[in-house]
């Protein structure tokens, strides 16, 4: 699609994550077996046919960059636009280690690189939502409503955090009023997929500068909602913002449900993520895997039940897994057995441990941990 560029909001902190952020981004989070967070966004955008795309970056990032790198996988990596980087290099003050405040701050630090994007329409988006959208139906809706901004929203109330946006919408999808951290939620809520021109998210970032104002929802959406043409765009497939440890071990658990597979991996839009050539997973005889969402390269001689393994996983016989989450590299030991546990990268869990907690408060293991 030659006339959109793609933002991708990837500073934000979520400190509900706790073990699974304390050396990477929520956007570079491990999720569904084989994927990162920000995959989902990314290759939304891919398949739209967006040539380029910046990534808006502001700390704890190596992960990130090692997991995208020049965007090769994306098909990417190109000598004019393709994938672009951006660290908080151009802050006008020194905010030590607190992020962005919000998203019109990170803009007006990268305000240099939206001046050279060669695309007339720009479509911003979190990092942090797992979702396989339509991009290019939602321009052409865009192009053809004459809107200002267009807001994609949905009318469902699952999967929502508590700082969610929502919008009061009336005649021909325009956009009222919008309200957050409501008790009593109404209208649509917004999935955080903004399109708008090139000259006038400049207008707006400059704009917001000047008086002070770092909030997109509260400077843009609310305060210019009566003088901008904002437009809904509902889209109501498959959708989450991962905030919490709880937040991500349920969203994991949903992808054993084929109908959730299904909508968020349709064939016509494929999920891409950074390549590794592995061999194909060994399954023992003696042991057993039951209803798990299960990458390449794992080695199961134990029993696994309910659970999703990522590349490399290897489960020594006797060892019983259930409800887990086990990242890459994570070995389960002889005779152990662990149930709704999720072990972050390299993992050990030694010969006959056992861990076993609850759906409703499963345990963390930090990365390259030893139990």
């Amino acid at each position: 699609m030659k006339g959109l560029h793609g933002l991708i909001f990837a500073y934000e902190k979520h400190l509900g994550l706790r073990e699974l952020t304390e050396r990477r981004s929520p956007a570079s989070v491990p999720f569904g077996g084989r994927y990162r967070i920000i995959d989902f966004m990314l290759s939304s955008m891919v398949n739209a046919g967006i040539d380029d795309v910046g990534i808006i970056l502001q700390s704890n990032y190596q992960s990130l960059l090692d997991h995208v790198g020049s965007g090769k996988d994306w098909d990417l990596s190109r000598k004019h636009g393709g994938l672009r980087l951006l660290p908080p290099f151009h802050m006008d003050q020194c905010r030590g280690d607190m992020g962005y405040r919000g998203r019109m701050e990170a803009l007006a630090s990268v305000a240099s690189y939206l001046e050279k994007i060669r695309q007339d329409h720009v479509v911003l988006a979190n990092g942090d939502t797992v979702i396989n959208i339509p991009l290019q139906k939602v321009y052409e809706a865009h192009l053809r409503s004459g809107a200002d901004i267009t807001c994609v929203c949905t009318t469902k109330r699952d999967n929502c955090p508590d700082d969610a946006t929502y919008l009061m919408v009336g005649e021909d999808s325009a956009v009222t009023s919008v309200e957050f951290n409501v008790k009593q939620p109404a209208g649509l809520r917004a999935l955080d997929i903004y399109i708008l021109s090139k000259e006038l998210l400049l207008q707006l970032v400059n704009d917001c500068k000047r008086t002070a104002d770092y909030s997109f929802r509260t400077a843009v959406l609310q305060r210019m909602a009566a003088q901008l043409k904002l437009r809904a765009y509902v889209w109501d497939g498959y959708s989450a913002k991962i905030h919490t440890l709880q937040e991500y071990y349920d969203r994991s658990m949903e992808m054993m449900d084929p109908a959730i597979r299904r909508d968020l991996f349709p064939r016509e839009r494929p999920v891409y993520t950074k390549e590794m050539n592995v061999s194909s997973t060994y399954v023992d005889p003696d042991g057993g895997c039951v209803n798990s969402v299960v990458a390449d390269g794992c080695t199961i001689e134990g029993t696994v039940e309910n659970s999703v393994l990522f590349r490399g996983v290897s489960v020594a016989k006797g060892a019983k897994v259930s409800n887990c989450i086990l990242m890459q590299n994570v070995s389960v030991g002889p005779e152990a057995e662990i149930s709704c546990v999720i072990a972050d990268k390299n993992v050990k869990i030694t010969e006959g441990c056992t861990l076993v907690a609850s759906g409703r408060y499963p345990m963390a293991l930090a990365k390259d941990s030893e139990v």
